[in-house]
C-alpha cells in the first residue's frame, strides 16, 4: 500500500492526536467532506485508532509520530551528515532489508538509509517475522559497500550492536544489555535486533544491508502477535525521528571505518554489555545442542563456550540461544 500525496497530508493533519472536524479537513486539503470520509476509510486500512466523535470529528488516538526524513538529516553532526548519501522513507513495504536489497542491482554506493512507516515482511532471524505497526516503532536499514568481501566484515552484526546500544544512551536509555549474536535486550526483554544480509561478491565488492529494529510504542494489538517477552520505549517518550538520528550518528562512522578498525575495536565494549557474560548458556544449532558458560567472543565475534572437553568457538548462523540450567 502506497499512501497518496492527499493521504499522506490528512495524516500529516492528525497526527497531533486532536479532534478535527471533516469541514476543516475538506478546507486543507480542498475536497469535500464526502472525499475525506473516503480517505479516512483508507488509513483505517493502517491499524491506526481512528474515532469519530459528533460533534468534534476525527482523530487518531494519541497521535501518529510520523518520519521527516529533512529533520533527520538535519539533528546529524557534520562527521555523520557527510557520510550519508540519501534518506529514503516509504509508507509501508515489506521491508526496509528488501528495499535495500532491490535498490543494490547495480551496486550503487555507500551510505543509502532506507525507513518505514510500516513492514508486511519484516524478518528477524531464523526468518522469524518482525511485528511492524504503522509508524509506532523503528524499521531503518544502511547498506554500505565494502571491497574485499565477507571476511572484512566478520563481527559487523556485534560492532553495529554496540553502536546501537550507544545511540540509546545517547538518547537516555542506558538500560541495554547485548545477546549475542544481536539482540538488543531491556530489563531481560526484546528491545531490538540487527539482521544483516551480505550481496554481491562474497570475495570482492559486496554491498552489506544492516537492518535495525527496535520497539519504540507497541501497541497492544499488535503485541499479542509477539511470541517472546519484549520491551518497548513508550515510558521514554522519545520521538522515533530522534532515535533515527542517534542511530545513524553511531551506524555510519561504524560502516565507514569498520574495513581498517574490525570487530576487534568493539570487542571489549560488547563483552562486558552481554548478558549473558560468564553464565551457563544452551546453544542449539538444528539437532545439535551445546552446553558450557559463555566466556566472550573472539576477534571475529565467534561466541566462547567452556565447554566440558575444553573451549569451543561458535560462529553465526542458525544458532539460537538460551541460558541453560
Amino acid at each position: 500500500m502506497v499512501l497518496t500525496p492527499g493521504q499522506r497530508t490528512l495524516l500529516g493533519l492528525l497526527a497531533d492526536g486532536e479532534f478535527h472536524s471533516g469541514a476543516e479537513l475538506g478546507q486543507a486539503l480542498g475536497v469535500s467532506r464526502a472525499a475525506i470520509w473516503k480517505a479516512l476509510g483508507k488509513l483505517e486500512a493502517l491499524e491506526l485508532p481512528l474515532e469519530r466523535t459528533r460533534p468534534h470529528g476525527y482523530r487518531i488516538a494519541g497521535g501518529v509520530d510520523l518520519h521527516d526524513a529533512a529533520a533527520i538529516r538535519a539533528a546529524l553532526g557534520d562527521a555523520a551528515r557527510s557520510l550519508l548519501r540519501d534518506i529514503n522513507v516509504f509508507d509501508v513495504i515489506d521491508s526496509t532489508n528488501e528495499q535495500a536489497k532491490r535498490a543494490a542491482d547495480p551496486l550503487n554506493g555507500s551510505g543509502i538509509c532506507y525507513l518505514a512507516e510500516r513492514q508486511t515482511g519484516g524478518r528477524g532471524r531464523l526468518g522469524r517475522r518482525w511485528v511492524s505497526p504503522f509508524a509506532r516503532n523503528l524499521y531503518l536499514t544502511v547498506a554500505w559497500e565494502f571491497d574485499g568481501g565477507i571476511a572484512v566484515v566478520e563481527g559487523l552484526s556485534l560492532a553495529v550492536g554496540v553502536a546501537a546500544r550507544s545511540a540509546l544512551a545517547a538518547v537516555g536509555v542506558t538500560d541495554i544489555g547485548l545477546k549475542w549474536p544481536n539482540d538488543l535486550l531491556r530489563s531481560g526483554r526484546k528491545l531490538g535486533g540487527i539482521l544483516i544480509e551480505v550481496i554481491g561478491d562474497p570475495q570482492g565488492l559486496c554491498r552489506v544491508i544492516t537492518g535495525i529494529g527496535i520497539n519504540v510504542a507497541m501497541p497492544a494489538a499488535a503485541a499479542r502477535e509477539i511470541d517472546q517477552p519484549w520491551r518497548d520505549l513508550s515510558d521514554c517518550r522519545i520521538s522515533r525521528d530522534r532515535l533515527a538520528a542517534a542511530l545513524l550518528e553511531q551506524l555510519l562512522p561504524l560502516l565507514h571505518d569498520f574495513p581498517e578498525r574490525g570487530f576487534r575495536a568493539y570487542r571489549r565494549e560488547w563483552e562486558a554489555a552481554h548478558v549473558h557474560q560468564g553464565r551457563p548458556v544452551r546453544i542449539s544449532t538444528g539437532s545439535r545442542v551445546v552446553d558450557g558458560i559463555a566466556r566472550g567472543v573472539n576477534e571475529q565475534g565467534a561466541l566462547a563456550l567452556e565447554c566440558a572437553d575444553g573451549l569451543r568457538f561458535i560462529s553465526g548462523g542458525e544458532v539460537s540461544l538460551r541460558e541453560g540450567p
